[in-house]
């Protein structure tokens, strides 16, 4: 059975959850002790988890008023995760904060909050209940996503999602591709092409773990680690 080392966050119930029943063991890494080279090294996948803002200092840019810090030391043990997972070639799914995270570190840029970016109707921030779905999304047909999530797409492209972000990918890092919109252009889905599974999603899928409705893409992580 697969390990999948998950990144520390306030909640990690659902990830854990949504990884057992994928199939596969976990272990919730340790922000302050879990040294990233050694880590990728024990597991067989790698999960980046929900949480606050990533620094803006790491793409660049000074932090607007709206910017909500992360656990000390997160950003940065996240990302030298991520690197080291992608060189390992270990398979990668990000979620939300992690999709962030990935893009960042590989060269990539962040929206700092989407009301001020984007003359938008779509909600973006639907706190509770966290399993309602908030908006659509297109899904890039030919994607490792839209392969995933055929069988549920509506007319072959369309996917329904939650939602609770106000960052988001700007410019993709090098290397990645966006694999879905929000029907306001907000980049909802990342992935890098090539690699057995790299793949980014600003929702939470990991909520429906008891229903299902996102159950194909833990199931795609989880092969692909298997493999």
């Amino acid at each position: 059975m697969p390990l999948i080392g998950i990144a520390p966050s306030a909640h990690t119930a659902d990830y854990e959850s949504s990884i057992h029943r994928a199939g596969a063991d976990f272990r919730v890494l340790d922000t302050l002790h879990d040294d990233p080279a050694r880590v990728v090294r024990e597991i067989d996948g790698l999960l980046l988890t929900g949480g606050n803002d990533v620094a803006p200092s790491l793409f660049g840019e000074a932090p607007d008023a709206t910017y909500h810090a992360a656990e000390t030391g997160r950003d940065e043990h996240e990302i030298a995760l991520v690197r080291q997972a992608l060189e390992a070639k270990l398979p990668i799914f990000a979620i939300c904060r992690g999709l962030q995270v990935m893009n960042v570190a590989f060269g990539g840029t962040l929206v700092q909050d989407i009301p001020a970016a984007f003359d938008t109707t779509v909600t973006h921030h639907v706190p509770m209940p966290k399993y309602a779905m908030a908006h659509e999304v297109w899904v890039n047909r030919g994607s490792i996503l839209w392969t995933l999530m055929e069988e549920r797409l509506e007319n072959g492209d369309t996917l329904a999602v939650n939602s609770r972000h106000h960052q988001a990918a700007k410019d993709v890092a090098p290397g990645f591709i966006v694999s879905a919109t929000a029907p306001d252009g907000v980049i909802e889905a990342i992935e890098r092409p090539g690699d057995s599974f790299c793949v980014g999603v600003q929702w939470h899928p990991e909520n429906f773990w008891r229903t299902g409705e996102f159950r194909e893409l833990f199931e795609g992580f989880v092969n692909a680690a298997r493999r």
